[in-house]
């Protein structure tokens, strides 16, 4: 089953989202709570998948995503922002998201879109 690596600011967040994933079967590789910390953890945790939330401190989704990219340039990341941050996720998609999913989350488009990116 797939791994995937959850980056949020947010603890409540990421306990939302590792809840969501595990009671679907899917494996938690890693947990980041700002972009720096995913890129230091990316390399040896070698998720399928990231979830990257956009707004966070010291690095925000979008620097995160460019150099995990960088790392791995397959690397399969789906982008989580909040409503109105139309400009960062159409950044996000250039800069090689796969998909982006709105907060609140809705648990059904959480799945939807990891099953789209990694079956």
């Amino acid at each position: 089953m797939a791994k995937i690596m959850i980056c949020d600011d947010a603890a409540f967040m990421r306990m939302m989202i590792k809840d969501i994933l595990t009671k679907n079967g899917y494996e938690i590789a890693a947990e980041a709570e700002n972009g720096k910390v995913a890129v230091e953890k990316y390399p040896d945790a070698k998720p399928d998948l990231v979830l990257m939330d956009i707004t966070m401190p010291d690095m925000d989704g979008i620097q995160a995503l460019k150099k995990i990219k960088e790392i791995d340039a397959g690397a399969n990341v789906i982008m989580c922002s909040a409503m109105g941050q139309q400009a960062m996720v159409i950044e996000a998609i250039q800069s090689g998201a796969k998909d982006f999913i709105v907060k609140p989350f809705q648990a059904e488009r959480v799945l939807e879109a990891v099953k789209k990116v990694v079956g």
